[in-house]
């Protein structure tokens, strides 16, 4: 488990799904070609000590949108840290792929740093029930909101009309957590693992019944940071207005005055000179 204290406001996606074979590596390296694709060079982090993801980069052309990896599992989780910090000025988006199996302190961990959580899920009965557990698990003992929309589920190898897909539907309706794509069961996905490339870097004539399923993905995650900066910024502004009420108050000896009076001061202050801010910015 690595420290993610130095990845500052980066959009922190954590695919997770205690089960293996469910296609957590997958999603992860598909979310890091089409980031890197689009840049600035996302942040691939590789927490399973399998290390699949570190071997999709190993594969990956040198002449493809550049990923950065940092393994961080075993004995190179101390040297993740300073990497993750490294790439972090210049990153757009940091992945983490989670293991299978992970231990409850890592799984609290994980959840409670991620912008974005996405759970693939597999359209079997074996694979219902794990995911039951995790969510159960997110929602009750780690008082995961599902009002915040922090989690999504991402179903993986779906074959439509089936019973085991109707059957997985059926499942996440009455959760009320979103299911945001349906992978299919399709080879591209095993080409592209293979040439260490996503998805959305092959020819498109070949994956045009896949790739929309991806940046459907694409398209909540950017929703999903859109709403994280708002909320940053709030909580960022709320911080600097108490500071300067704060500040009113001790100019005077905190006496007298009126708290709610020195509050709206505050604001104000602090608004024009975030005004103030981005027109310098601008110039």
């Amino acid at each position: 488990m690595i420290n993610t204290a130095g990845l500052g406001d980066l959009h922190k996606i954590v695919v997770l799904n205690p089960k293996g074979g469910c296609g957590k590596t997958t999603l992860a390296t598909n979310l890091a070609s089409c980031y890197a694709q689009r840049g600035p060079p996302p942040s691939l982090v590789d927490c399973d000590p399998q290390g699949f993801s570190m071997r999709w980069l190993e594969q990956r052309p040198a002449q493809r949108p550049p990923v950065h990896g940092i393994e961080a599992y075993g004995d190179a989780a101390d040297a993740a840290v300073p990497a993750a910090q490294r790439v972090a000025a210049e990153a757009g988006a940091v992945i983490f792929d989670l293991p299978a199996a992970i231990p409850h302190a890592q799984l609290h961990h994980y959840t409670y740093i991620a912008d974005s959580l996405l759970i693939p899920v597999m359209p079997s009965a074996i694979d219902v029930h794990s995911a039951t557990r995790l969510i159960a698990e997110l929602l009750l003992d780690m008082q995961l909101d599902r009002h915040a929309q922090k989690v999504a589920i991402v179903a993986n190898r779906v074959r439509r009309n089936t019973k085991s897909f109707r059957m997985l539907r059926r499942f996440l309706g009455s959760l009320k957590i979103p299911m945001i794509a349906a992978l299919r069961d399709s080879q591209n996905f095993v080409h592209a693992s293979e040439q260490g490339i996503g998805l959305s870097e092959m020819p498109a004539h070949k994956i045009k019944q896949d790739i929309e399923q991806i940046n459907a993905i694409v398209r909540w995650l950017d929703k999903r940071r859109e709403q994280v900066q708002r909320a940053r910024a709030a909580e960022q502004r709320q911080a600097r207005v108490a500071q300067a009420a704060y500040e009113r108050a001790a100019l005077r000896g905190f006496k007298g005055g009126d708290p709610v009076t020195d509050w709206l001061e505050a604001e104000r202050e602090v608004d024009v000179g975030t005004r103030s801010r981005a027109v310098q910015e601008e110039q």
